[in-house]
């Protein structure tokens, strides 16, 4: 009982830190079709700057965090007005978004290299502590990354379902061109969903950054786990992919218990390639018929 607690635990809260990291990922799939490099870059940027606010700045944990999240916001928009909006409606916007994001990506990651050094970094705002459930530890900062997590979830899941905003999101990612033709600002929307992605994903720099330490490589894995997550809940699809985080984070978390931990990560890529050979669409997608 106590082993199943402890993978239960653990599960749920590597499912939280990549859940948010998905999440975001997946919104700028949803509307644009493509896939952000820089996803990585964003979150270290986001430990990173948390680590500013709250040890360099003196700032108070929620003020700091707050910060970073408009911080994270701010620098999706900007990579957006600078970059993407310039490649839309242009032949192959897709590969040179994809090409445009890991060179940014790379920028970040050189730029965060020469500020703070190559070294990790302890962040300052990890909460110390814990309780025992039985005979398993649980670290106060488990449950407050599990429960933030929830929290952000809900609330995006709020905005997309009865906001103007939301519903523009979804609307553009159905078929770009109707919902123009039907009104809808699309390039004010795209900004939109990119604030929405980079303020999720400085949010899970946060929380990463209090689980491990910070250091300019530190995105490199979510974003791989990320990418995997996405694809196995079907890309685009915000809900399953947020549903699919948590499935794989008690899967990892069962096969770092049973196998080690260097097999966690192959085991994620095995589970992958058979959920492709499955449903080539992910378990939460669905396949799209065209009327010709």
């Amino acid at each position: 009982m106590d082993t199943t607690t402890q993978i239960i635990i653990s599960g749920l809260t590597l499912g939280a830190m990549y859940a948010i990291s998905t999440v975001s990922l997946s919104l700028i799939w949803g509307a644009l079709n493509v896939l952000n490099m820089a996803q990585g870059a964003l979150l270290t940027l986001g430990g990173y700057a948390a680590y500013t606010a709250s040890a360099a700045l003196g700032l108070n944990a929620p003020l700091a965090i707050l910060l970073t999240v408009a911080a994270g916001g701010l620098f999706g928009v900007a990579m957006y007005a600078l970059v993407v909006r310039h490649m839309l409606d242009r032949e192959g916007f897709e590969v040179n978004v994809i090409i445009a994001t890991i060179g940014i990506g790379m920028v970040l990651e050189a730029g965060l290299q020469k500020l703070y050094g190559a070294y990790p970094i302890r962040q300052p705002l990890t909460v110390e502590g814990g309780f025992f459930l039985g005979n398993v530890y649980v670290p106060y900062n488990s449950v407050i990354i599990v429960l933030t997590s929830a929290a952000l979830m809900l609330v995006l899941a709020a905005v997309l379902a009865r906001t103007r905003m939301g519903r523009a999101i979804r609307a553009i990612s159905q078929n770009r061109d109707a919902a123009r033709l039907m009104g809808v600002p699309v390039e004010l929307v795209y900004a939109q969903v990119f604030a929405l992605a980079g303020g999720l994903s400085a949010a899970s720099g946060i929380m990463l950054s209090t689980i491990t330490t910070l250091a300019p490589t530190m995105g490199y894995d979510p974003m791989l786990k990320a990418f995997i997550i996405c694809v196995v809940a079907g890309l685009g699809n915000v809900m399953g992919a947020l549903y699919a985080a948590f499935l794989l984070g008690l899967f990892e978390s069962t096969v770092q218990f049973a196998l080690g931990v260097r097999f966690a990560f192959i085991s994620m890529l095995v589970l992958v390639i058979a959920v492709l050979i499955w449903r080539p669409y992910g378990l939460f997608g669905r396949t799209r018929v065209t009327k010709l």
